[in-house]
């Protein structure tokens, strides 16, 4: 039975996997379907990408357009209420507390946050890290999210594609490559960003922020490059190779991936 987990990296831009230097780089792309010029929704801001990427529609559908969660008027249900209803166990760790809002009650087997700004994102990205690895190998969720917060920190700090910035994509890559060496083979990994940025800041229609790397990787696949996609397609796809059915109301596809 296929198992997944996603990876986001916030405010991760698709040109800093390469141009950070980590040497994991290489062999993730060898054995991924991929787009590294996979499109995000406006506005380009944490909150409405994230709902985005859970419920497959755009910001205009979901309405939250800040990073202020607000009920949905129309509710659409997200990726984990989806797979709760086709008995699936979902689990998230996170180190941003708005992110709390993108699943519903009793969606969720497990959920564990940690604060970026308590005990810094750097930390809490490692910290978060180690909980995963030691939850997917005891628990063997169907579907678990972890979300790494320090890019997009830097970024603000620090400026896109800074030298600080750089060092927090590689840091990330860290913690990509050992979570894909610590868990089950059988996992698919999906790594992603939720938006990317320019200066200090994102949020516009700019091709610095609009454009994310779209990666799913998996020890048996060879890399193959995926065209025309968008973050609402990812929560189709991941549903589709647990063996559900995307929600009625998701605008996303499913993308082609064996």
């Amino acid at each position: 039975m296929k198992k997944v987990l996603l990876i986001l990296s916030d405010g991760m831009r698709p040109d800093s996997m390469t141009a950070c230097g980590h040497p994991f780089v290489s062999e993730l792309m060898a054995h991924s379907y991929y787009s590294m010029k996979a499109q995000t929704v406006m506005p380009s801001v944490t909150l409405p990408c994230h709902m985005s990427l859970f419920h497959a529609v755009t910001p205009e559908r979901h309405g939250i357009l800040t990073n202020t969660y607000v009920p949905q008027v129309r509710p659409v249900k997200g990726i984990c209420e989806v797979l709760r209803a086709a008995k699936k166990n979902c689990a998230m760790f996170y180190n941003w507390e708005e992110l709390k809002d993108l699943s519903r009650p009793d969606s969720l087997a497990y959920a564990n946050y940690v604060s970026g700004h308590i005990y810094s994102y750097e930390n809490a990205n490692d910290r978060l890290t180690d909980l995963c690895i030691d939850y997917i190998n005891h628990d063997l969720p169907d579907f678990t999210f972890l979300y790494l917060g320090w890019t997009d920190a830097a970024g603000h700090n620090n400026g896109w594609m800074s030298d600080e910035y750089l060092r927090a994509v590689k840091c990330s890559i860290d913690c990509i490559e050992r979570v894909i060496r610590s868990i089950p083979e059988d996992y698919t990994v999906v790594i992603t960003a939720d938006h990317g940025g320019h200066g200090r800041s994102h949020g516009s229609d700019m091709p610095e922020d609009m454009t994310i790397p779209a990666i799913f990787y998996n020890r048996k696949y060879d890399a193959k490059k995926l065209d025309n996609v968008n973050i609402i397609d990812i929560a189709p796809t991941i549903v589709s190779m647990l063996g559900a059915e995307p929600d009625e109301d998701w605008e996303g596809k499913i993308l082609p991936i064996d």
